[in-house]
C-alpha cells in the first residue's frame, strides 16, 4: 500500500453537512420503530389483550344493535379491525363471544356495586350510594342494557342458558345483599319496609328504561338525553325519587 492510500484510509471523514447529521441522528429511532412494528402488530396474536378488548367492544355494539340472533361475526371482525381467523382464534363461535360479552358487562357492574355493600355506611346511605353507582355504570355504558334486553324478554322455559348463568352468578349475590340492606334499614327505622322482589325490578326499570329509550326520546323531544347536562339532571332526579320512595 502506498503512503498516499494509507493516509486516505486513516484520515477522518469529511463533514457532509447538517442534513446528513440530522438523518444520522434519526436513524437509530427509525430502526427501533421498525423493529417494534415488525415484531408486534395490532390485530394479531402478538397483542392478545388489545385484540380481545377490541373484539369485545365491537361485539357489545353489534349485540346491542342486532341482538344475538341478528349479530354477525364478520361485522364484529370488521369493527374490531381484525380478520375473522383471529376472531375465531379467541372465540369459537357467536355463542362464545356473546357469553364473553355478558361476563364483560355484568362483571363490570358487580365490581362497581359490590364494594358499596362492604362499606361501613348506614343502611339508608348505603342504599342511595348503590343507586348512584348503578346509575353511573349504566350512564357510562348506555349500550349495555340493549345487549341483554331481548334475551331477558325471551327468558322462561326456553331461556338462554347463558342468561340463567348470569342471573345465578351476578344478580343473585346483589339481590341477597340488597335484601340485607333493606331489612337492616327497616329495623333501624331508616327505611320503610320494602320487599327486594319489588324494589330491585323497580329500580332497574327507573334507570334502564331511560337509557334504552334514549334514541326515541332524542327523536321525539329534539334533545340529547345522553348529554352531560341531561345525565346530571337525570341522576339527581333518580336519587331524589328513590330517597322519597324508601322513606318511612
Amino acid at each position: 500500500m502506498s503512503k498516499l492510500k494509507a493516509v486516505r484510509n486513516f484520515a477522518p471523514s469529511r463533514p457532509r453537512g447538517p442534513r446528513h447529521a440530522r438523518l444520522a441522528a434519526q436513524a437509530p429511532r427509525a430502526l427501533e420503530r421498525r423493529r417494534r412494528h415488525s415484531s408486534v402488530r395490532f390485530g394479531t396474536r402478538g397483542q392478545p389483550e388489545e385484540s380481545r378488548g377490541a373484539i369485545l367492544r365491537a361485539a357489545v355494539a353489534e349485540f346491542a344493535q342486532y341482538g344475538i340472533a341478528g349479530a354477525r361475526m364478520d361485522r364484529i371482525a370488521k369493527a374490531a379491525r381484525v380478520n375473522k381467523a383471529l376472531l375465531y382464534y379467541y372465540f369459537k363461535d357467536k355463542d362464545a363471544i356473546y357469553e364473553a360479552v355478558l361476563d364483560h358487562v355484568f362483571k363490570g357492574l358487580r365490581d362497581r356495586v359490590m364494594p358499596v355493600f362492604e362499606s361501613d355506611l348506614e343502611p339508608r346511605a348505603k342504599l342511595l350510594e348503590y343507586v348512584g353507582q348503578y346509575f353511573d355504570y349504566i350512564a357510562a355504558n348506555p349500550q349495555f342494557p340493549r345487549v341483554v334486553q331481548a334475551e331477558w324478554m325471551r327468558a322462561g322455559a326456553h331461556a338462554n342458558p347463558q342468561m340463567l348463568r348470569v342471573a345465578r352468578e351476578y344478580f343473585a349475590p346483589i339481590y341477597m345483599r340488597m335484601g340485607e340492606v333493606l331489612r337492616e334499614g327497616a329495623e333501624k327505622k331508616q327505611l320503610r319496609r320494602l320487599d327486594p322482589m319489588d324494589f330491585l325490578p323497580s329500580l332497574v326499570g327507573l334507570v334502564i328504561f331511560y337509557f334504552s329509550t334514549a334514541p326515541a326520546m332524542q327523536h321525539m323531544l329534539k334533545v340529547d338525553p345522553l348529554s352531560k347536562q341531561r345525565i346530571t339532571q337525570r341522576r339527581k332526579f333518580v336519587l331524589e325519587f328513590v330517597s322519597q320512595a324508601v322513606s318511612q
